[in-house]
């Protein structure tokens, strides 16, 4: 079995995770990626591939810059479909100009005669961030009719392509979020990571973890803590992400915390966390706070099973799911502070948290083995034969 893994040049967690779980399952992999992706053990292998189409991905570099060397993966990118050996392209990823990608783009690989499969992480993303439009729900419907096979992450978003886009139910496979276990882990301990961020060792260490949007609901979480602030004395919570294009409700979420006096209590690193110190983040922390008000599932959640942190989410999408309450985390009402605060004083005082070290070992395992790569390759692989079986 040969298949192109398209990435965009995105996500290196979920497409290396995918690609260790195609290569334990024999596939060969033509992998497109970029010049980060390119420097990783895994693609190293004899089962790939790679070709670095998407080349330097750099945020600093001119608009001018940015938009030459798009358009050059974009030709590099045709040139490849053209020429290229695997009967099934799977997208993980879009690219950059969506709507071209979702039509002729989709038009050009199929005219090749390529088998299509895409990856569905957000059924309609648009959506979520809201400024949908009907441009962009008819660019989606035409991409969810003309490839081949859907994979989605959960029941909820079959349900939703079904029902929204009248997709036909054997068109449309589940398949879970895999764990997020391709960050370097160096072991640090908790007192050690929190040294690094001059976090105290007595304090009750929140995090809230990634890209800063406004479908996230951070100011839900802020309102909690303000709840919450009196009631424990050493309480810290730690914000750590990029702010993504919405600098007018970062803005509102800093007068917010000004507001409610809570400066001392907050500490915020609003900037892209590298790889390499994730690990001092999700170490020091206690706990893991998802306040989010829309999404089917996030990457982030399984990011922190990878280090064994619980985690409480609000109750949207299918992230009921994946956690286990009590075990693994707790959930809580969407939008509803006091709720939220609720949980978070009842998990300070829960045996998950007083015994957290030796639960954390245990969240690890669990995560494993329930989220494991290999078995995620495996149900891949069979999609990728039942598609080639019928072309």
């Amino acid at each position: 079995m040969e298949v192109a893994l398209l990435t965009a040049g995105k996500d290196k967690p979920y497409v290396l995770g995918l690609l260790s779980g195609l290569i334990a399952n024999n596939v060969f992999v033509d992998f497109i990626g970029n010049d980060e992706m390119q420097h990783e053990h895994i693609v190293n292998n004899n089962y790939v591939k790679y070709y670095n189409l998407r080349g330097d991905q750099s945020e600093s570099a001119s608009f001018i810059k940015k938009s030459m060397r798009v358009l050059k993966y974009y030709l590099k990118l045709i040139q490849y479909a053209a020429n290229s050996h695997p009967k099934i392209f799977h997208i993980i990823w879009l690219n950059k100009f969506i709507y071209f990608d979702c039509t002729i783009l989709n038009i050009y690989y199929k005219i090749l005669g390529k088998k299509l499969i895409y990856t569905a992480h957000n059924i309609n993303m648009k959506e979520r961030d809201g400024n949908d439009s009907l441009i962009n729900r008819l660019s989606l419907f035409f991409m969810y009719h003309i490839v081949d096979h859907i994979f989605v992450h959960t029941n909820k978003m079959k349900q939703q392509l079904i029902k929204d886009y009248v997709v036909r139910e054997n068109k449309v496979s589940v398949i879970p979020f895999g764990i997020n276990n391709t960050l370097p882990i160096s072991k640090i301990n908790k007192n050690e990571a929190r040294k690094k961020l001059n976090l105290y060792e007595e304090e009750k260490v929140i995090l809230f973890f990634g890209n800063i949007a406004p479908y996230k609901g951070l100011e839900y979480l802020i309102s909690a803590i303000d709840i919450l602030v009196n009631k424990y004395n050493m309480l810290r919570l730690l914000i750590a992400g990029r702010i993504k294009g919405c600098e007018t409700y970062w803005e509102s979420i800093k007068g917010m915390i000004t507001k409610k006096n809570l400066n001392d209590v907050i500490m915020i690193k609003s900037e892209y966390i590298p790889d390499e110190e994730v690990e001092v983040y999700f170490n020091s922390a206690d706990v893991l706070i998802i306040p989010y008000k829309f999404i089917f599932q996030t990457g982030v959640l399984f990011l922190s099973y990878n280090f064994g942190l619980p985690a409480i989410a609000s109750d949207v999408g299918s992230i009921r799911e994946d956690i286990v309450e009590g075990k693994t985390g707790f959930i809580c009402k969407s939008e509803e502070p006091e709720d939220l605060a609720e949980k978070i004083d009842l998990y300070f005082h829960s045996d998950l948290y007083k015994n957290l070290e030796k639960n954390r070992n245990k969240i690890i395992e669990y995560a494993n083995e329930k989220y494991s790569w290999d078995k995620i390759g495996k149900t891949t692989c069979c999609v990728y034969n039942e598609v080639f079986l019928k072309s």
